[in-house]
């Protein structure tokens, strides 16, 4: 494809449309920012060489007008001689180089105008690649954001986060349990009437032991 085919079709390419349509968008833009690099390299390659061009056809043009500026004056100093031929002669090779210079002329005003051409085509090319380069920004962003946002959704709704959750509520029971295990053995309760008669009985037996001991302790004292 040439260059200005491929140019014309950059230009003409809607963007979004090319976006819209591809499976792989990140790709697709990708592709497309390499084109069109590949492209303004080409393009500005072929304006340095007319650029060459344009440059090595006017010092051609000056040598012209030299020659031609030679031709008149040969012509001239024939005719001082009354050698009308000869200044005939130098008038002729003199237009030779008159038409030439005029072909070169036209063709650096082609050259010119392909330059601005080229100058214009450099231009809208840079503005697509910053156009493309902003989407492939805001894509590369927008993907980044979906990955973040998936773990993100992954973690708080995800099989191991659920897991681990219900490992805490175990935990937490088993904790729940120690405490209460610790607590009843701490609990005293009310006394059955068992109990209460039994420490009735242990109580006489004390008083009973008591009264012996101080009749024991009086009796040695007399």
């Amino acid at each position: 494809m040439g260059i200005f085919s491929r140019t014309r079709d950059i230009f003409a390419a809607n963007m979004t449309e090319l976006l819209d349509r591809a499976e792989d968008p990140a790709r697709m833009i990708r592709m497309i920012i390499l084109e069109m690099e590949e492209t303004l390299v080409e393009v500005r390659a072929s304006a340095a060489r007319s650029i060459a061009d344009g440059k090595e056809m006017r010092r051609a043009l000056s040598r012209l007008d030299e020659i031609q500026t030679g031709w008149t004056e040969k012509a001239e100093l024939a005719l001082s001689k009354n050698r009308e031929d000869l200044a005939k002669a130098a008038l002729m090779e003199r237009q030779k180089a008159a038409d030439m210079a005029e072909g070169l002329r036209g063709e650096i005003a082609v050259i010119e105008e392909t330059l601005k051409s080229y100058e214009a085509d450099i231009a809208k090319l840079q503005g697509k690649l910053r156009e493309a380069r902003a989407r492939q920004n805001a894509i590369a962003t927008r993907f980044e954001s979906a990955l973040t946002r998936a773990k993100a959704s992954e973690l708080l709704n995800g099989g191991r986060t659920q897991d681990a959750f219900a490992r805490f509520d175990i935990l937490e029971r088993r904790a729940d349990l120690a405490e209460g295990h610790a607590d009843a053995l701490g609990m005293t309760g009310p006394k059955s009437l068992e109990e209460e008669i039994a420490d009735l009985r242990s109580s006489d037996r004390v008083d009973a032991e008591l009264e012996a001991m101080k009749a024991a302790m009086k009796a040695k004292g007399e």
